[in-house]
């Protein structure tokens, strides 16, 4: 009989979050959601209510984690939250949020995680990215820095946890219909995806493949990578 993989998704809740959590749940997976709030029930799925703007918030949630679960094979950090606006019209507090959610909280999360990965010698890391990151639109300066930055958190984590069989990668999503997605003006999201090179939205079948690929037993020498969909660069 095989052991359960167990799966720790951050932004579990709600859009990208929750399709993910529901494709590995059929899969098999026990699934570790935190977010916000959660209603959804399954049961194989463990939820942590927590405030991810909130650094002390996630130290005390693993100290809690760390006694009920042996064992995480694979961490994704999909929580971000968006607050496209000009510079000089950007509220320091959205500011801030995007700085710790979408950056600080990822670091802390890894980190947290691989110690608990450390212990069976095994994990796979992989980031949530956007085509910000690249694309660098008007209106999007610290959300695509954040969206930079988890790369290339990423990328120095992959050499620091090498020797433990973890691997740390990063998936950069163009579009996906999602609540953040509806946030933005469609008219400018759309120029952006019809002159990518795929020039169209992604799907969350296009985002559990580069998933699946990243945490596949094959793909043990892949680390320090990002993919990014549609063809950004």
């Amino acid at each position: 009989m095989s052991v359960q993989k167990v799966l720790l998704l951050t932004g579990s809740s709600r859009g990208v979050g929750a399709e993910t959590r529901n494709h590995f749940l059929e899969a098999g997976w026990h699934v570790i959601g935190l977010s916000r709030s959660e209603t959804y029930s399954h049961p194989n799925y463990t939820h942590y209510a927590v405030n991810l703007a909130s650094p002390q918030i996630i130290i005390d949630t693993f100290k809690i984690i760390r006694k009920v679960h042996e064992k995480i094979d694979v961490l994704i950090n999909n929580a971000a939250v968006l607050t496209s606006q000009y510079s000089m019209i950007m509220p320091p507090q959205a500011a801030q949020d995007m700085v710790n959610v979408n950056l600080l909280a990822p670091f802390l999360v890894s980190r947290e995680v691989a110690k608990i990965m450390k212990k069976t010698k095994y994990g796979r890391i992989i980031n949530i990215g956007s085509m910000a990151a690249s694309l660098e639109p008007v209106g999007d300066s610290v959300y695509a820095a954040t969206k930079a930055g988890i790369s290339t958190i990423a990328n120095v984590m992959a050499k620091e946890f090498s020797q433990l069989n973890i691997t740390c990668n990063t998936v950069a999503i163009n579009a996906i219909e999602s609540d953040m997605l509806k946030q933005l003006p469609r008219e400018k999201i759309d120029d952006i995806i019809y002159n990518l090179p795929l020039g169209r939205y992604s799907e969350i079948g296009d985002l559990i493949n580069v998933i699946e690929f990243f945490i596949s037993d094959k793909s043990d020498a892949i680390t320090a990578q990002t993919i990014f969909l549609g063809g950004v660069n």
